[in-house]
């Protein structure tokens, strides 16, 4: 059971998931009478699994979730697992993505060198007899100047991963979850539950 409601990561996750391990693993959505949990976890790991182990609980189901983060050098790491309320609570992607375009010009970070950063994503699956199973993608970039793009949802429109020119919201979806940090990490997860599902 996916642990998220969020539909832009909902669709990705299900399209990542399906595309490693077809129909040996089936996501359900979320129930909507279980309500969002509070992500009051100081590490993606955490995060991940008070989600992931709240909708186990509420549900009796095994259930996934995850927590990502983007960690911008010239910021410190930050916004890191603030990423999703860089902003505040209730922040827009859009509102996110201001802020941190503002942050990098005060921090006078101009070249992509010096607007190196990093994509975080902890996968985690909690089975309701208190098994885990976790894993972990990242992927290197930068942070452009400006939006570009029109697909994806969060950062995207600003993150350059290595060795591409194009934005995460310039790829088409195939391209960008072959290369993110959600799809390194969705992929290892279905790897995981496929092995433990295993006689």
């Amino acid at each position: 059971m996916l642990a998220t409601a969020n539909p832009d990561k909902s669709h990705e996750i299900v399209a990542i998931v399906a595309e490693a391990a077809g129909d040996r693993i089936e996501l359900l959505a979320r129930p909507m009478t279980v309500g969002e949990v509070e992500e009051t976890g100081d590490t993606l790991e955490e995060n991940a699994r008070l989600k992931a182990r709240a909708v186990s609980e509420a549900t009796s189901m095994p259930a996934i979730a995850d927590d990502t983060g983007l960690e911008v050098e010239a910021l410190g790491g930050a916004p890191g697992v603030w990423s999703s309320r860089y902003s505040g609570p209730d922040a827009t992607y859009d509102e996110n993505v201001e802020k941190l375009l503002v942050e990098l010009r005060l921090a006078g970070a101009r070249t992509p060198a010096e607007r190196a950063a990093r994509f975080r994503t902890v996968a985690l699956a909690a089975f309701p007899d208190g098994r885990e199973v976790v894993a972990v993608g990242a992927v290197d970039g930068y942070i452009a100047t400006s939006r570009r793009g029109s697909g994806g949802f969060g950062y995207d429109p600003v993150f350059v991963p290595s060795g591409h020119d194009q934005t995460f919201a310039e790829m088409d979806p195939a391209q960008k979850h072959a290369l993110s940090h959600r799809g390194r990490a969705f992929r290892a997860l279905a790897v995981g539950l496929v092995a433990e599902s295993s006689p």
